[in-house]
């Protein structure tokens, strides 16, 4: 055998061998490691509402701003409200003269003889001081609930983030529940990695995660904080007997499952911004 023909038949086992360990390498790399490029920015989100019916007087925040925990986002009605709080100290003050009325009257004639009053007028005279007395309590009781819904006119933010989707404007009526606009909490920001169901066996709670931001060369650094334990199994509903309506058709192919993974935030970038609901890729270091 020439040389050239040993120099090829060598050069073509070589090129093979390369093709077998790229493949092998490539198939290690998106079929056997644990990463995926399904991963999303995630963060606590508070909706915010009123929770007193009235018009909104002012708008004191914009959207996209940051707020601080105890910042007035807006003001609903204050007048009116006011206005109930004075009506109940009113009724507070007359109440609480009518039952020092009641209470001197039963102690006066409590203290006369039986011969001046009858019994009978003394226990009425008692019941009408106790009478007096519970609907002070329930005055006051109002006087309070005025006092703390004139304290609710002044919608005030419940943590420290985002303004996110502003939909309130002076002169809107806002109604008691009716969400105006969205908070993101600034210190909730996680991961969430959507893992095939056959890659669940490499990962383990508190392994080493590296994220890389789709927008960008940006890492974070993180750990697994948990892996979810259920999701929607879209073949199985019930039918109108409360017995499983089960798909009967199947499909050859069948997708694995992607299960949703928990990832804590431990290092960012500090010239990182993080926006809920951006794409990452999650590569798990375990």
């Amino acid at each position: 055998m020439s040389a050239s023909k040993i120099f090829r038949f060598c050069l073509t086992m070589l090129l093979l061998a390369a093709a077998l360990w790229m493949g092998h390498a490539a198939w290690n790399h998106y079929m056997e490691s644990a990463w995926t490029r399904d991963g999303r920015i995630k963060a606590d989100v508070v909706t915010i509402s009123a929770d007193v019916a009235g018009t909104v007087t002012e708008v004191l925040v914009r959207d996209n701003q940051l707020v601080h925990k105890g910042d007035v986002l807006f003001v609903v009605d204050q007048a009116r409200y006011a206005n109930a709080l004075a009506q109940a100290s009113a009724m507070l003050a007359s109440q609480q003269v009518e039952t020092g009325r009641r209470a001197q009257e039963a102690k006066r004639r409590t203290a006369l003889d039986n011969a001046i009053v009858s019994a009978e007028s003394k226990e009425t005279a008692v019941a009408a001081a106790d009478t007096a007395s519970a609907q002070y309590q329930a005055v006051l009781s109002a006087r309070h609930l005025a006092q703390l819904n004139l304290e609710r006119t002044e919608v005030r933010a419940p943590v420290t983030g985002y303004v996110t989707n502003l939909n309130v404007h002076a002169g809107d009526f806002a109604a008691v529940g009716a969400a105006k606009l969205a908070l993101i909490d600034s210190a909730s920001f996680y991961v969430v990695g959507y893992f095939e169901e056959t890659k669940l066996p490499l990962l383990k709670v508190n392994d080493k995660v590296a994220v890389r931001m789709m927008s960008g060369e940006a890492q974070l650094q993180g750990h697994i904080e948990s892996i979810a334990r259920g999701i929607t199994d879209r073949d199985a509903s019930l039918g109108r007997e409360l017995l499983a309506d089960v798909n009967p058709t199947f499909n050859w192919v069948r997708l694995a499952q992607r299960v949703p993974v928990r990832i804590h935030i431990d290092d960012k970038p500090k010239n990182l911004e993080l926006v809920a609901g951006t794409t990452c890729t999650v590569v798990i270091h375990g």
